[in-house]
């Protein structure tokens, strides 16, 4: 079963890129800069940041379905990504690092499944998930600190 793991779009963050400590707290959002990594994952190009990259610590609505499910958590953008992770049958590594929490929606954005996995075994997940043909998409989230990491689609 083919699938596609997708990163944010960048152009709901780029204005806040380059703003001043001052600018950016009266929006909620902390910049960071990356001293370790892994730790300072970016939710645009799916990767760590490297040692030394700033990265903006904010809150995003990752489920912006109008139900229950509706949900909104921190996620690390690096100040400057442009280019959305966006491949078939590809899990980016940053996600292999970690243990996930998978959640299954329906086109409606009602949660019909969750379950949670050692990113190295995902894709067992993601294939038993999709086996519900009523599953539409599946958002990932990192499970210990519960922050968004992508959204898988059927390719």
């Amino acid at each position: 079963m083919d699938y596609r793991v997708i990163g944010l779009p960048p152009e709901p963050f780029r204005h806040l890129y380059g703003l001043s400590e001052q600018d950016l707290a009266a929006q909620g959002v902390i910049r960071y800069v990356a001293d370790e990594s892994p730790g300072f994952p970016d939710r645009i190009e799916m990767r760590e940041a490297r040692i030394g990259e700033t990265l903006l610590l904010l809150n995003h609505v990752c489920q912006p379905a109008e139900t229950p499910y509706r949900a909104t958590h921190a996620i690390f953008v690096r100040e400057g990504a442009e280019e959305t992770y966006d491949r078939v049958n590809e899990i980016p590594e940053v996600m292999r690092l970690r243990l996930l929490s998978l959640r299954a929606y329906d086109a409606a954005g009602m949660m019909l499944d969750a379950d949670i996995v050692g990113g190295k075994e995902i894709e067992l997940l993601i294939e038993r998930l999709f086996g519900n043909p009523h599953v539409d998409y599946i958002h990932v989230h990192n499970a210990r600190r519960g922050c968004y990491s992508g959204r898988i689609e059927r390719a």
